[in-house]
């Protein structure tokens, strides 16, 4: 691979009129010195996004639209793939900004690392008090862990990155995305990367905009999601399986078996069994209050209504995703 390989940028699109026309013209602007096209794999939008994403093929040479009929990310990507030209493949998700040296700075990281994919941080950014609040519970280790690309940190070897810069190579390699995994393809590609010999890079250099859901019901579900597709990630792997994992479904149990107990104490009138089941649920309150008093004196410090939504945002999280892990059969909906 020279110095300035061919790159496809490659997109899954679905409803995004609003975001795509910015987000396309910032890839065509990147200080790549370089060939760069687009590839739009377009699903059946409820909105314009097809009409969008063809105006930008007739206005531009580097623009390739392609169908995606399911709508769903693995498919798109791997459709993308198959019309895609480069040598490196970048993926780019339809709302996401990314800056002007994004493309230069991930082949220049490939090429030094030799690495098969290499990423950087999911950088969440709220606008409103609660998607501030949702950024701020995103890039913290009591909200999400240590994942570097959520939290940061100093570049290396990762598990995986937030969307990743591939050799096309390794892809071709791997086959593609698992299109049975709807959620979490980007975790379970990475982990056949890494099986079959393949380095996984995380740098700080590469950032990306990111605007977390501006509800709690779709945060809920977005979380939710999550969990049941990281519980398929551990049926089909299960040495991937790690306490980090297990620590919002060991939550979630223990609030209900101690909820449990605090209504059966007070129906059979024994108060120290309603004491013990007490115990959980008061212990997560606690930690979780804690978390997000000191979440919201973090740098900036949070303005009142972005810190009166932490406790919301941060038992949204861990308790949907937790309750997702434990429901499991995420696999039976593909």
């Amino acid at each position: 691979m020279g110095s300035t390989p061919p790159v496809t940028v490659i997109m899954p699109i679905l409803n995004e009129e609003l975001h795509l026309v910015d987000s396309v013209n910032r890839i065509l602007a990147q200080e790549y010195e370089g060939e760069l096209d687009v590839v739009l794999a377009v699903g059946p939008s409820k909105d314009r996004t097809r009409e969008v994403a063809e105006e930008l093929q007739r206005t531009s040479d580097r623009v390739t639209v392609v169908d995606n009929p399911t709508g769903r990310t693995p498919a798109g990507l791997n459709a993308a793939i198959a019309a895609a030209t480069g040598e490196v493949i970048v993926r780019v998700d339809g709302h996401a900004m990314i800056p002007s040296e994004y493309v230069a700075i991930a082949v220049e990281t490939l090429e030094r690392t030799g690495a098969d994919n290499v990423g950087g941080i999911m950088a969440a950014e709220g606008v409103t008090p609660f998607g501030i609040a949702v950024a701020r519970a995103m890039t913290s280790t009591f909200g999400v862990g240590g994942a570097s690309f959520h939290v940061g940190g100093g570049e290396g070897p990762a598990l995986t990155v937030y969307l990743g810069t591939f050799r096309r190579s390794a892809l071709d390699r791997v086959g593609g995305y698992d299109e049975t995994m709807v959620r979490a393809q980007d975790w379970e590609m990475n982990l056949r990367i890494r099986e079959t010999g393949g380095l996984i890079w995380f740098t700080p250099a590469m950032l990306v905009t990111y605007r977390p859901r501006a509800s709690v019901r779709s945060l809920a579900r977005q979380y939710h999601d999550y969990g049941r597709w990281r519980r398929e990630v551990v049926r089909r792997h299960p040495d991937t399986l790690s306490l980090r994992y297990l620590a919002a479904p060991v939550a979630v149990a223990a609030i209900a078996v101690g909820l449990v107990l605090l209504v059966l104490g007070l129906a059979v009138g024994q108060q120290w069994l309603a004491l013990l089941g007490l115990i959980p649920p008061v212990g997560y309150l606690l930690a979780n209050l804690l978390a997000s008093l000191v979440s919201a004196m973090g740098t900036p410090r949070l303005r009142l209504r972005s810190a009166l939504w932490l406790p919301i945002v941060y038992g949204t999280m861990h308790l949907t995703w937790g309750a997702g892990f434990l429901r499991g059969g995420a696999g039976r909906d593909s």
